[in-house]
């Protein structure tokens, strides 16, 4: 980790105000918020970063310590888990079962990566009533790799793109019965492919 803020950082307006773009996203039809909006002074970098959740010196992998039990389908290498609530109508995360983040992902389980994505796609398609399934990867909070598959329904047409899991934090969240039929019928399309439905 570097000691010292990169050239890019040093060119950013650290503590300044930022105005809007006038044909930035808070004007774009998919952005959740109206009114008056400012946008966060940029905070002096933090060098190095602390660690994340996984990482050495940081807290314990919570998805290592994870049983099976906390996911909704699994197979000899990958596991997929839901969230206990949700308001959009699919929200899942793909996890390899080994501590790998991206950049040391074994070569096979990089491989299967592809074939995967397309089972839990196909997985939150077949629940009838999705117009697409985003795929996103973070990796700021923890070290173990994780995809987020999020489905977005169709006809909603503000719910595009990248504001998708904004609007699923501030929309109303499904019935508990309901969303734990969703992620029954997700396990078992993933499980028809190999695995193991876990709910």
């Amino acid at each position: 980790m570097s000691m010292e803020p990169s050239d890019y950082v040093k060119t950013l307006p650290i503590g300044q105000p930022i105005p809007f773009d006038a044909d930035g996203i808070p004007g774009w039809e998919i952005f959740p918020f109206e009114g008056d909006l400012r946008v966060k002074p940029l905070e002096p970098p933090v060098l190095p970063e602390p660690p994340r959740n996984g990482d050495p010196g940081g807290t314990p992998c919570q998805a290592c310590a994870a049983s099976d039990a906390e996911y909704i389908w699994a197979d000899e290498h990958w596991r997929l888990r839901t969230f206990p609530e949700s308001a959009i109508p699919a929200l899942v995360m793909l996890e390899p079962r080994g501590h790998h983040d991206m950049a040391d992902l074994p070569a096979e389980r990089a491989a299967e990566q592809g074939a995967l994505f397309q089972r839990v796609e196909r997985a939150i398609h077949g629940l009838g009533g999705i117009a697409r399934v985003h795929v996103a990867r973070f990796g700021d909070g923890a070290s173990h790799l994780h995809w987020w598959f999020a489905g977005r329904p169709e006809g909603m047409l503000q719910l595009r793109g990248s504001c998708l899991l904004i609007w699923e934090d501030v929309l109303p969240k499904a019935e508990a019965k309901a969303w734990a039929e969703t992620n029954r019928r997700i396990a078992a399309a993933m499980a028809e492919g190999g695995g193991s439905a876990l709910i």
